[in-house]
């Protein structure tokens, strides 16, 4: 039996509800940012069965942003539903790591943004895997099964550009150099982090996701010859620090939106 939000958010003190709804607003606003940027490769992917490949994979985020805003929604219990978490605020109001807030850029800086961002939230969904907040664990489960073939298939891009030859790799260490000083910024702390822990809502602090993260992608890296990301800089702006290229992407997918923010689509 599915467990509601608003069935049990009647049973959570105040701490609790700030901490989740930040955490589910980071977790969706990650999903759908890089869903979002992904789907710009629809009609101009390397090949034809990547340009369906990527376009599902970019569905996928896109539907879990989705869930986890209604998820959100139903915890805010204000009116507001998940279209309008998603569109309706400016871009100073979203919390997605600073790791998908680039530019699309090319073929590698894509697999390498995927792979990064695919195995940090394989890691963090498993500290809320177990959460003590049924709702969330239910679309947890939901959300892991789907997010294990974005890992594999990404896995397998990443040793097809590493071992490719030397533009490939040239590339791929390049988007890699760029991007792995804000991997880590997935893990970014969050407000009310402890509380969540203390309560079971998360399993773990995402610290230590964090370091299981780096302990799975280690063997990758090794293998491969690649640079492992380091700390985060700055780790508490990781949620905050928005660049111009997010900018650009939130006038892009807020267009329609903004034609008439008071009709009903």
């Amino acid at each position: 039996m599915t467990t509601t939000a608003a069935s049990v958010r009647v049973s959570l003190d105040a701490a609790t509800r700030a901490g989740l709804d930040a955490l589910l607003l980071s977790m969706a606003d990650d999903e759908f940012v890089i869903g979002f940027s992904d789907s710009e490769w629809t009609g101009i992917a390397p090949m034809l069965e990547e340009d369906v490949a990527m376009s599902s994979l970019a569905l996928d985020e896109i539907g879990h942003a989705r869930a986890l805003y209604e998820l959100l929604a139903e915890l805010r219990g204000d009116g507001n539903d998940a279209d309008s978490i998603a569109f309706d605020r400016q871009p100073a109001g979203y919390r997605h790591c600073r790791l998908v807030d680039g530019g699309r850029g090319d073929w590698a800086m894509t697999i390498a943004r995927r792979y990064l961002y695919d195995t940090a939230d394989a890691a963090r969904l498993e500290a809320v895997a177990q959460s003590s907040w049924a709702p969330l664990a239910e679309l947890v489960a939901k959300l892991r099964r789907e997010e294990k073939y974005h890992v594999m298939h990404v896995s397998t891009w990443l040793e097809r550009l590493a071992l490719g030859g030397d533009e490939a790799r040239t590339r791929l260490l390049a988007a890699f150099a760029k991007l792995a000083p804000d991997a880590a910024t997935v893990f970014a702390p969050l407000p009310g982090e402890s509380v969540l822990v203390a309560g079971g809502v998360l399993a773990t602090p995402l610290s230590e996701a964090e370091a299981r993260w780096r302990a799975s992608i280690t063997p990758d890296m090794v293998r491969l010859k690649m640079p492992m990301p380091p700390p985060a800089v700055a780790p508490e702006r990781g949620r905050l620090d928005h660049s111009d290229d997010f900018r650009w992407l939130w006038t892009e997918f807020t267009t329609v939106r903004r034609l008439d923010p008071e009709a009903t689509w």
